[in-house]
């Protein structure tokens, strides 16, 4: 028995002393027109994968699309509903819309990582309204995209408010389902070691 509670007692500790490093967060979507709200009966589809990484105060953007019923005239993100996974808000990223994204295009792809740290990176209503600095609106940001508060929108001419668009959604970190696993493994040996 005391020497099945120094090897937890050291686990405990070693989980402790490891360094904090932060992992950038990941966030998916799938976008489509049965999202909007309303829905459109677009036929287009398309996926976005945001990359946060709080310590470097940056966002990766990685954005694929097809079908559009025209050129699209707009995308970028939208912050932050009152409820995760429903309603309309006004524009937190880049406005009239990403830079550089294809504009024009009915199918395309788009890679842009942004400074978060640069009121450039914003609209300038959502840092007004975000507490005034770039890092305020940036920490306003990081919780609604943790509380599925945020959706990427890809707005076109037949539908001005968005003719798919998909709520963005946290891919737990590898390190998460690690220690989950390690937590289910020491519970089972101490069931096994109560029982023994």
């Amino acid at each position: 028995m005391i020497k099945f509670n120094m090897l937890t007692a050291g686990l405990l500790l070693a989980a402790i002393a490891a360094p904090a490093a932060a992992v950038p967060a990941v966030f998916t979507a799938e976008l489509n027109g049965a999202t909007e709200e309303p829905p459109t009966n677009s036929p287009a589809t398309g996926n976005a994968t945001v990359t946060i990484d709080t310590d470097l105060g940056t966002m990766r953007v990685q954005e694929s699309f097809s079908g559009l019923t025209s050129g699209n005239i707009a995308s970028h993100i939208h912050c932050c509903t009152t409820e995760p996974g429903i309603g309309n808000v006004g524009v937190a990223t880049t406005v009239p819309t990403f830079t550089d994204f294809p504009a024009g295009q009915t199918t395309g792809t788009y890679d842009h990582t942004f400074n978060m740290l640069d009121a450039s990176s914003y609209n300038p209503s959502f840092i007004t309204s975000h507490g005034g600095t770039a890092n305020s609106a940036f920490d306003a940001f990081v919780t609604a995209m943790n509380a599925g508060s945020t959706y990427a929108n890809i707005h076109t001419e037949p539908f001005p408010s968005g003719e798919i668009r998909g709520f963005l959604a946290p891919i737990p970190e590898p390190e998460t389902y690690a220690m989950f696993l390690a937590g289910l493994a020491l519970m089972g040996a101490v069931a096994r070691r109560r029982r023994g």
